[in-house]
């Protein structure tokens, strides 16, 4: 058996342990993660052929496995299935700091595997898988660029601190994931309690100074266990044909990106493309094969493929030339400048709240559904967290950039740009107490021409204030783009449109409100940018977000008072919860009578006595939940009560109290004086003033209307006094 190597290292104050030897030895590189009582598996491999594709294919995958925190997956198979939101969210976290690092021409397929097998709440299974992946990948033979690593931030009362508790997050103004390289960061993820700019930098540079820590830990791991790397096959365009394209065809691509408008731009780039490779495509390719010659169709499609490398080159070099030389974009925009804004809601009639945003050529159509708080998304994973009332969900079809395309199930960009949006607008979002519903908001792209992520949380916010929301503060977006040819020469760009992202080295998304930051993205395709850049990208943000909000004012400027008349209405009351099985009954006989009573209102019960009642009418559901409140209210003895008169007995009267109590007041205590028969003082019907005298065991309410009479005249006569 192989010697099992152990690395230690005090990672926020709790241990971190890498093992590597035991497990998982024939993948490429293979380590056991243990941060505290937490337990990842992360494996690398990869195939030594390069892939015939014209991308790189790599896959990184995190999935968790219930019993990592003593749970039996839900549902009918019982066993783990397809990947949850947070899982494919993860997993994309750990993605896009790893990619930049492979070399460019690198081809062949590596898959990095992260598994959990064991969960402590208080040590972030995630980052454990970030820096395990890291770990697997620097000890292969893979060829990668690492090492990095990843860390959460959060500010707690005003401190900052490194991979918080679920505990702490709750309460911190900072929840920042940050991951980069030794020298530089390389990805960001964040939500916040509308911090500054400024207070978000200094997170950022916290958490990287633990990111060096982390990966000089990572270098000593590499020195003792590392794989020589093996050298890859690298595609390097032929120069004799680089030079023959670049004379047939720079001049005219030059003048096609240079088109303002994007369909016709792209049409005009396509042009140059189809009749470069016409034309190189006449080039004939023979393959003797003794008594015959054949077409050698693979030299062919080779000569092609170094073709299009070299346009891609042109339009790659001259896009990035223009922007961070000559501060020249595509469609002849300032770097600070955004494009046209136009927004308008109430655009469907049906729904709760509607809004359509269009910046440029990127349209969100957002809309707002609101439900009872059964209606939340239930959740399995490894939290605690069982459920989520505020759901932001996108959708981004093929026909919003004029193509065709798969449909089906979300994928990965979809789950991913949902959940940006969902955490920007989710600080501003009612607690139950405040607004008792079920908040689903989705965002449909009808038009793309760059961030259509920060495009969904304007048309969210604008659809939630159109529905009547109570939210703390609108909040808008803004996606800040970044061309850098070398030290001197970089610009960083407002409002990026696909070109820009598509070529740039940077696309760093930011939300907010007037008053601060509520969500923040980044990921680059280099290997790192400087804090300074990062600063002035903060700075350009926060201006392109405030011009947007003042647009999105003057749509609408205030949240409206009453929700949409197609929106169901919820009154709310708190109950002893001793209480709860009388109001659902044996069975739950009596709240579905009670449903059933008033035209099948939606009633929830909340295990702290919180009572809450939906219909579409108001009326109803303020009918109901008085109702189910005077069912189980008690009489208080000693209280006075206006009653009314239900029944007349020769021994005295049954008098109603409220809806469901009645009690019995005895003919001796019907009045001052004595009565001989009930009739003489009372008819069916009165209201009179009685006062519970006692209530016995079988729940049985005694009444004295005597006793009412005489604390009436004490009351009088001390009025008089006075």
């Amino acid at each position: 058996m192989s010697e099992v190597k152990r690395f230690e290292y005090n990672w926020a104050g709790r241990p971190l342990v890498i093992e590597i030897g035991e497990v998982a030895k024939q993948a490429n590189g293979a380590c056991l993660v243990k941060y505290g009582d937490s337990t990842v598996l992360s494996c690398a491999v990869s195939n030594n052929v390069a892939s015939t594709a014209d991308f790189f294919p790599l896959m990184v995958l995190y999935q968790e496995k219930l019993y990592a925190a003593g749970k039996i997956p839900g549902g009918f198979l019982r066993r783990e299935g397809r990947a949850t939101e947070h899982e494919t969210l993860v997993s994309r976290l750990i993605d896009r700091p790893i990619r930049p690092l492979f070399a460019e021409g690198f081809n062949n397929e590596v898959q990095v595997i992260n598994t959990v097998l064991s969960s402590d709440p208080d040590c972030t299974t995630a980052m454990a898988a970030m820096l395990g992946s890291s770990i697997a990948l620097m000890i292969s033979d893979i060829p990668f660029e690492g090492p990095i690593a990843g860390v959460v931030v959060g500010k707690v009362n005003g401190e900052l601190i490194i991979n918080p508790t679920p505990e702490q997050l709750e309460v911190s103004d900072i929840n920042l994931t940050v991951a980069g390289t030794h020298t530089a960061i390389n990805m960001v993820e964040a939500g916040a309690r509308f911090v500054s700019e400024d207070d978000m930098w200094e997170a950022l540079k916290f958490g990287h100074a633990e990111i060096q820590r982390l990966c000089e830990f990572e270098q000593e791991i590499v020195k003792e266990c590392g794989k020589e790397k093996y050298v890859p096959t690298l595609f390097q365009v032929n120069p004799e044909i680089e030079a023959a394209v670049k004379a047939y065809a720079e001049e005219n691509m030059i003048k096609a990106i240079r088109v303002e408008d994007k369909l016709e731009r792209y049409a005009a780039i396509d042009k140059v493309n189809q009749d470069t490779l016409e034309e190189f495509g006449k080039k004939v390719f023979v393959k003797d094969l003794g008594d015959i010659k054949v077409e050698d169709t693979e030299a062919k499609a080779l000569y092609l493929k170094n073709v299009q490398y070299t346009l891609d080159e042109i339009l790659h070099g001259e896009v990035r030339r223009m922007i961070a030389v000559d501060k020249i974009r595509p469609d002849g925009r300032a770097v600070d400048e955004i494009r046209p804004l136009s927004s308008r809601v109430d655009v469907l009639p049906r729904v709760h709240g509607s809004a359509l945003f269009t910046r440029g050529q990127t349209q969100s159509l957002g809309t707002v559904t609101l439900g009872s708080l059964n209606d939340n998304q239930i959740i399995d994973g490894l939290s605690d967290e069982s459920y989520k009332r505020f759901m932001l969900h996108y959708n981004f079809p093929q026909f919003s950039v004029g193509e065709t395309g798969r449909y089906g199930a979300p994928g990965r960009r979809e789950i991913g740009h949902g959940a940006l949006g969902e955490r920007a607008l989710s600080y501003v979002i009612p607690s139950e107490d405040e607004f008792p519903y079920t908040i689903r908001v989705v965002s449909e792209i009808l038009e793309s021409n760059g961030s259509s992520s920060q495009a969904t949380i304007c048309s969210g916010t604008l659809a939630l204030m159109a529905a009547g929301v109570p939210i703390k503060a609108p909040v808008a977006g803004i996606a800040m783009g970044l061309i850098m040819t070398d030290d001197e020469h970089y610009t960083v760009l407002t409002d990026i449109q696909g070109m820009e992202d598509h070529l740039g080295d940077m696309d760093f998304k930011v939300a907010g409100t007037r008053d601060g930051i509520t969500a923040l993205q980044m990921d680059i395709k280099i290997k790192g940018i400087t804090y300074q850049i990062l600063k002035e990208a903060l700075a350009q943000a926060k201006k392109g977000r405030l011009q947007i909000l003042d647009h999105m004012a003057t749509t609408i400027a205030e949240v409206r008072p009453e929700l949409s008349p197609y929106a169901p209405k919820v009154v709310m009351a708190r109950i002893n919860p001793d209480k709860i099985k009388d109001v659902i009954g044996s069975g739950g006989k009596t709240i579905n009578a009670t449903i059933e009573k008033f035209d099948n209102v939606k009633i929830d019960l909340e295990q702290d006595g919180r009572l809450f009642v939906m219909h579409q009418d108001m009326a109803t559901a303020k009918a109901c939940l008085e109702y189910i409140k005077n069912s189980i209210r008690e009489a208080e003895v000693g209280a006075i009560y206006t009653a009314k008169v239900t029944r007349i007995e020769k021994y005295g009267i049954f008098c109603s109290l409220w809806e469901g109590a009645e009690g019995l007041c005895h003919i001796s205590k019907l009045a001052l004086e004595r009565v001989e028969k009930p009739e003489d003082v009372v008819s069916i019907g009165d209201e009179i003033i009685v006062k519970c005298i006692g209530v016995n065991e079988k729940g049985q309410i005694d009444l004295s209307r005597k006793d009412a009479l005489k604390d009436a005249q004490k009351r009088f006569s001390k009025k008089e006094e006075e």
